[in-house]
């Protein structure tokens, strides 16, 4: 059973975390096995109130979790590590000491908030040879991870998501909420983005991207009206368009992270990782040249 620790508490993905983790106070189809969140370091937060913080910790308590003063106080005492900070520019700093003492780590979107910030995060976790791992909640919903190699579908020509992409400046552009977008994007069609295109207001974001072999990825970002998830996707045999529920999100993510920290393959590539937020920077900055085209800063 992996000891976890958890690293910033301004999200309220810590508490939906450790109820599953846990096994407290949620219904039993909800549990994650192979894992408990057994500490916690509260943080600071540039984005969360702190009435808000505390009614998230008051339910980490609730679900047996204890906390430390330091987040230093967490080596030793766990086996990996959830960096659960909700400001993408300060993941760097919160998981290098962890990945320096060996220790796995998962870190909540955004994963960085630049591409050389997770380019350092992937290449320090190489020279320590241990899991390092960054996903949305709404990557591995079974409506996404059906469309990949589906023979109905035949080979994906194309996507476009839809997602809310709610704005904070101290994640500007899409790494604030629009990365659940870009993370569907990326579940449905892969890495191997080269160019990208973002025209934003104060309504939404439509971004499109252009891949390596031609293919062409968008992705909506809403701020205005109704709002949801979903996608459609353009395959080779047929089209297939769909809402994505968020029922049971948190609970599939978990059952990927979980075994990832324990030392089983990642379903994503350390590059991928790295071109996600290279995504992100590249539509942040055709938004702001309104709308020339960017290429990803990627190797």
């Amino acid at each position: 059973m992996l000891r976890l620790g958890i690293v910033d508490c301004d999200t309220s993905h810590v508490y939906q975390f450790a109820r599953r983790l846990n096994h407290k106070d949620i219904e039993p189809e909800q549990w994650v096995d192979g894992a408990n969140v057994v500490a916690a370091f509260v943080g600071t937060s540039r984005i969360t109130p702190p009435e808000r913080i505390a009614e998230y910790v008051a339910a980490l308590k609730d679900a047996g979790v204890e906390l430390v003063e330091r987040p230093e106080e967490l080596l030793g005492r766990v086996d990996a590590v959830l960096v659960e900070s909700n400001e993408g520019g300060v993941h760097r700093e919160r998981a290098t000491p962890f990945l320096d003492a060996g220790l796995p780590v998962f870190i909540d979107k955004p994963f960085a908030a630049t591409a050389v910030d997770a380019r350092a995060l992937v290449e320090l976790a190489a020279r320590k040879n241990v899991p390092l791992l960054s996903a949305s909640s709404l990557r591995f919903t079974p409506g996404i991870t059906s469309v990949r190699d589906d023979p109905v579908l035949g080979a994906v020509l194309g996507a476009d998501v839809h997602s809310p992409a709610h704005l904070h400046e101290a994640n500007p552009g899409l790494l604030h909420y629009g990365v659940h977008g870009v993370e569907m994007l990326y579940a449905l069609l892969g890495p191997g983005c080269e160019q990208v295109t973002c025209i934003s207001d104060e309504d939404g974001d439509v971004v499109t991207g252009r891949w390596r072999d031609g293919r062409l990825g968008v992705m909506r970002g809403l701020r205005r009206g109704a709002s949801g998830y979903g996608f459609t996707v353009y395959g080779e045999q047929s089209i297939r368009a769909m809402p994505v529920a968020t029922d049971d999100i948190y609970r599939d993510l978990l059952r990927v992270v979980v075994p990832v920290l324990a030392g089983e393959p990642s379903p994503i590539s350390p590059a991928e990782l790295v071109e996600v937020v290279a995504f992100q920077e590249a539509a942040l900055a055709s938004a702001r040249a309104g709308g020339v085209p960017q290429a990803l800063a990627t190797p």
